[in-house]
């Protein structure tokens, strides 16, 4: 009884922390600041919010990450900063719906690319998700409508598939890097995430900007700690209780509530050919996955 209790507990958090996950474009909307600084911002307060929480509960402080396996997740970390930066940008040249199911084509270039990085065969099942995903993908950009073609969210779906093939990299560095302590590996992901952008952001005088106010402080602080730092923790904190099979088919709750958010309180509902292409691609991805 009290191992099912814990297992109902623990997938109650991690489909909490996709649901915060899920509203992540909707915050962007209102966020009227480059998207290297909300990239940098975001990496940097998560990171220093996952430090705290790792202090706090003195959870894995005995262990040292080797050199070897830092330097890897530093360049992991820079990774997901061009990730976010590219998937932040994406939210502005297209609607929220549109990028989300851009960015989750990253499963299918895993997909893709496994033959050639892990030597995975490629079987008769990926063979089939992956078409189907691909073809969603088309569906979804907009680039087929009733009239004929229209290119107009052609920015924002190369800037979303940007960041799913950066995201795929990501997931691609992180098996090969030898295992460590969840929440110190992430910590150092987000605080190279945000770090890692300081720079081009003082080149360009990012930190220089109109669009502060105290709205989009207030914005950033619940993107950067929220969004990341407890949503961080809640999704690693979740995972002992699950089974991985669980943790992968659940993942999807992401893009389907990001979906709903742009529908509901963003007034962007998909096209019939978008929501057929939603299906293809999430459908895809969770078959592959079972």
């Amino acid at each position: 009884m009290a191992e099912s209790s814990n297992n109902r507990k623990s997938l109650s958090i991690f489909i909490s922390s996709m649901l915060i996950f899920g509203t992540i474009g909707v915050f962007r909307r209102y966020i009227p600041l480059p998207s290297t600084l909300l990239a940098s911002v975001r990496g940097i307060l998560g990171g220093l919010f996952l430090l705290f929480f790792v202090r706090i509960r003195k959870k894995g402080l005995g262990e040292k990450i080797p050199k070897n396996v830092m330097i890897r997740l530093i360049i992991t970390g820079a990774l997901i900063g061009v990730n976010w930066i590219l998937l932040f940008e994406a939210y502005n040249y297209t609607t929220v719906a549109v990028a989300t199911l851009c960015y989750y084509m990253q499963p299918t270039i895993v997909m893709i690319l496994s033959p050639f990085i892990f030597k995975e065969a490629m079987t008769g099942k990926k063979v089939v998700c992956t078409i189907t995903s691909l073809v969603g993908m088309v569906l979804v950009s907009g680039i087929i409508s009733d009239g004929g073609f229209d290119f107009g969210n052609l920015p924002g779906v190369l800037l979303g598939l940007g960041a799913a093939c950066f995201y795929s990299a990501v997931i691609i560095m992180s098996k090969k890097t030898p295992a460590t302590d969840p929440y110190r590996r992430t910590t150092v992901l987000l605080l190279s995430a945000g770090i890692t952008v300081l720079p081009y952001l003082i080149f360009t005088g990012g930190f220089v900007n109109d669009g502060f106010s105290v709205m989009s402080i207030v914005m950033l602080l619940v993107v950067g700690i929220l969004h990341t730092g407890i949503a961080y923790a809640m999704y690693f904190g979740s995972m002992d209780g699950l089974r991985v099979q669980t943790i992968a088919v659940f993942s999807y709750i992401d893009p389907v509530f990001a979906l709903v958010c742009s529908a509901v309180l963003l007034q962007e509902p998909l096209s019939l050919y978008g929501l057929v292409g939603a299906v293809m691609i999430i459908g895809s991805a969770v078959i592959s996955e079972i």
